[in-house]
């Protein structure tokens, strides 16, 4: 026999109140994780209404015509997965708490709901996450990528969505140019790239740059004194890379104090030079290299020039040891490594 059903009037709304929070409270301790075994509660009225509604004759005859085996594998207990427990429990609970909620109304008790939960769209009459402008079931409030709850360990808004942190991160922090990771804290823009301030250092000695800064080649940083080491190019006379004012001169690059006489290391006066072996010589060492200093007044010969005596002379400068005339057309006599006219060799050796 069913119990008498209440009249709405003898209940009281306080004791409505009371007996609907400790339903509540009892709702709220329960474990999703259902059982194996179904419980041995009676089940909703309604569910016995429909079991009443069914016809017993019709149930045996029906039996009664299958084989032995397929009643003995009906009559198996299906065990549902434990996700789709879950989502009836909690569809049940749902359903439950409409059902009081509407009965309360009837007796005359007002219960409002706290809102619609913005993921399931059903009323929250428990605990609720208020976040993002909207109320949530705080089961319901989860990261958009991986689904874990962020009620309770905090979250970051994107385009009005919530992300754990480390999907945030891995989604939208800005990259480090070297490790490729997220950057989270202190950033470091240079080469329109960002990077991990620890992770901004020289690409061939990896010490991170000091108040001089850094220099770029092929996109990626090098400090001062490596970037002139590798790729400046050096100065033909000391070796040393040139960082600012040179020379291009003798198929080289130089420093302006380094181009010099290789062999009288001064200067080139008047800005002339003469190259041999790729050195810049001056004129007086480059004709003594070249042998055509004049044998007479030791000056370089850049004309004419008579060869006699293993020497080179100017033509004017080609003279007798003895009465100093020029030797015309170059004819001369030769006695102890001088050149003397014919009358002078004449009186002077015969």
């Amino acid at each position: 026999m069913l119990p008498t059903p209440l009249e709405a009037g003898v209940m009281s709304p306080t004791t409505a109140t009371r007996e609907l929070d400790s339903i509540m409270n009892e709702l709220l301790s329960l474990d999703l994780g259902l059982p194996e075994q179904a419980p041995t509660s009676n089940p909703p009225p309604i569910a016995r209404k429909s079991i009443k509604d069914r016809n017993p004759a019709a149930t045996t005859q029906c039996d009664r015509g299958k084989p032995a085996e397929e009643n003995t594998q009906a009559k198996k207990p299906q065990h549902p997965p434990l996700s789709e427990k879950i989502s009836k429990s909690v569809d049940a609970i749902d359903d439950l708490l409409g059902s009081l909620s509407s009965d309360m109304e009837k007796m005359g008790v007002h219960t409002a709901g706290k809102g619609h939960c913005a993921s399931c769209g059903k009323i929250i009459a428990g605990k609720m996450i208020t976040a993002l402008g909207q109320v949530w079931h705080p089961e319901h409030f989860v990261c958009t990528v991986c689904r874990a709850e962020v009620g309770t360990c905090g979250f970051f808004e994107r385009d009005g969505k919530p992300y754990c942190e480390t999907d945030y991160q891995n989604l939208f922090a800005p990259r480090c140019g070297y490790c490729k990771g997220p950057i989270i804290q202190n950033i470091l823009t240079a080469m329109d790239q960002t990077w991990h301030p620890e992770h901004f250092f020289c690409s061939h000695c990896g010490d991170l740059f000091g108040p001089e800064g850094f220099m770029e080649k092929d996109g990626k940083p090098y400090c001062p004194r490596d970037f002139y080491r590798l790729f400046a190019p050096k100065c033909s006379g000391c070796g040393e890379p040139v960082k600012e004012n040179y020379l291009s001169a003798a198929n080289g690059t130089w420093h302006p104090d380094c181009f010099v006489c290789a062999d009288c290391l001064k200067p080139f006066k008047d800005g002339c030079f003469f190259e041999m072996d790729g050195r810049p010589l001056c004129s007086q060492h480059y004709h003594t290299r070249q042998g055509t200093l004049c044998g007479t007044c030791g000056e370089p010969i850049t004309g004419r020039c008579i060869a006699a005596l293993d020497r080179k002379f100017h033509p004017e400068h080609f003279l007798c040891a003895f009465c100093l005339r020029q030797l015309s057309q170059g004819v001369f006599k030769e006695q102890g490594g001088k050149p003397y006219c014919s009358v002078c060799h004449t009186k002077l050796f015969q």
